[in-house]
């Protein structure tokens, strides 16, 4: 407990650049700790890699993660400091506790506690741990190519996945990929009194309709071409979905949220969420934004706007089918940037690592889990296990329904923290048993 609140206690904001080096240096601290053979891989443009290796045997099992967080803001919704790692009625609350030091110092302390207690590891263990996971992984593919040999393992374990609102562990297969946009229209040189509104532009409405064309309020994305490419999901993720149960009510109830949007439920709902793509509007700034009134007529209108991918979609034909879109509605002025993009992921489900998974979650937390063939978030897994022919299974992770990543008191339960740590030291027996 003591080492993840060192950890969290160590800012470490990728957006911001803040605290990344002096993080990289405490987890490496943390992996010579074990014994392991480190490595701080310096990365162009971006905050080092940290590799641990040791171990012996004939198998090979990476672990991937990353020690960059988000920013805490919005500060004044903390019920606490961000950075203090304050334990309190049996949850941890700070910044990237749950995403991802959580689960990252539960592996070192699990390799810690197998060595003590049980005696040398029973196979090889690499830890890959990047920096740049919150700002989408930028260098990561690039690392991987030139890096094969250092990353080649058996099998990986992803970030981690955790519990949902019913008590119950959950395991997924694959990820789905990202294209981040920028959108931006312009009006005149400078912000202007809105009584010209009259007959200057406002490029705050220009943004507004042109945002408008992208999805209706059915929530079908209108970009034409985008659904074209969308691969329908197999029969075998459908029937893993079947099976799946899906928590709706606990789910809504911890967002706070009335209802699902279009009144979604049962296995609907579980494929709308987890196999098809998305497009979202993650946020707008323009004008005057301040307490009170200023009456002005804004010069720029900016939006973040973000499509979570499934096969067959990239981030590349996902931007050139929204230039596409946007000119031919007459919005050739508003200008389009891809800030980021990552590829979906999908790994075999059946698989020697997806077995021993399954098998320690099950001697760990007493019940079966709940198989899902991918997650609705996004991360770097398509590089590191996808493109290199690595099976993966997300593992076992901290998370629960109300864990608040990305949001102000992000949290865990120290008791869970704990149980991830003994479901570790399980999982390396198993897959080494195979």
């Amino acid at each position: 407990i003591a080492q993840l609140q060192k950890l969290c206690r160590q800012p470490s904001i990728a957006a911001e650049g803040v605290g990344l080096e002096e993080a990289a240096q405490m987890v490496m601290e943390m992996l010579q700790a074990l014994g392991a053979k480190v490595q701080g891989i310096p990365v162009d443009g971006g905050p080092k890699m940290v590799f641990g290796e040791l171990g012996e045997g004939k198998k090979t099992l990476a672990f991937y993660d990353h020690y960059d967080i988000q920013p805490p803001d919005p500060l004044e919704l903390w019920k606490s400091d961000p950075f203090a790692a304050e334990i309190r009625e049996g949850y941890m609350y700070s910044r990237g506790v749950a995403d991802n030091k959580g689960d990252l110092v539960a592996r070192i302390c699990a390799v810690d506690a197998y060595q003590k207690a049980v005696g040398p590891l029973p196979l090889r263990i690499k830890f890959i741990i990047e920096g740049e996971e919150e700002v989408g992984s930028t260098h990561l593919e690039e690392f991987a190519k030139k890096n094969k040999d250092l990353i080649g393992a058996d099998a990986m374990i992803w970030e981690g996945s955790g519990k949902d609102p019913s008590e119950r562990p959950f395991l997924y297969y694959g990820m789905k990929g990202l294209a981040y946009f920028e959108l931006r229209a312009k009006g005149a040189d400078h912000d202007l009194h809105s009584s010209w509104g009259t007959v200057a532009p406002d490029p705050a409405w220009r943004l507004t309709w042109a945002l408008s064309t992208l999805k209706d309020e059915k929530e079908n994305i209108l970009v034409e071409g985008l659904m074209e490419h969308f691969a329908q999901p197999e029969e075998k993720d459908m029937e893993l979905l079947r099976q799946a149960p899906f928590d709706e009510e606990g789910y809504r109830k911890s967002f706070g949220i009335a209802k699902w949007l279009q009144g979604w439920s049962g296995l609907d709902l579980k494929v709308r969420h987890y196999l098809w793509p998305t497009c979202t509007i993650n946020g707008i700034k323009t004008g005057y934004q301040g307490p009170g009134t200023k009456t002005v007529l804004p010069a720029e209108a900016m939006a973040k706007v973000s499509f979570r991918l499934v096969p067959d979609l990239t981030p590349e034909l996902v931007a050139k089918l929204l230039r596409q879109h946007l000119d031919r509605r007459g919005f050739k002025d508003i200008e389009v940037e891809l800030l980021n993009g990552e590829l979906p992921a999908k790994g075999p489900v059946d698989s020697a690592i997806a077995q021993a998974d399954r098998r320690a979650v099950k001697e760990v937390y007493g019940q079966e889990p709940i198989i899902y063939p991918m997650v609705a978030g996004t991360g770097p897994m398509y590089p590191l296990s996808t493109m290199l022919g690595i099976p993966v299974s997300s593992g076992m992770g901290v998370g629960h329904a109300d864990d608040r990543i990305h949001s102000p008191n992000e949290n865990i339960r120290v008791e869970d923290y704990i149980q991830v740590i003994k479901y570790n030291g399980v999982l390396i027996q198993k897959f080494a048993e195979g």
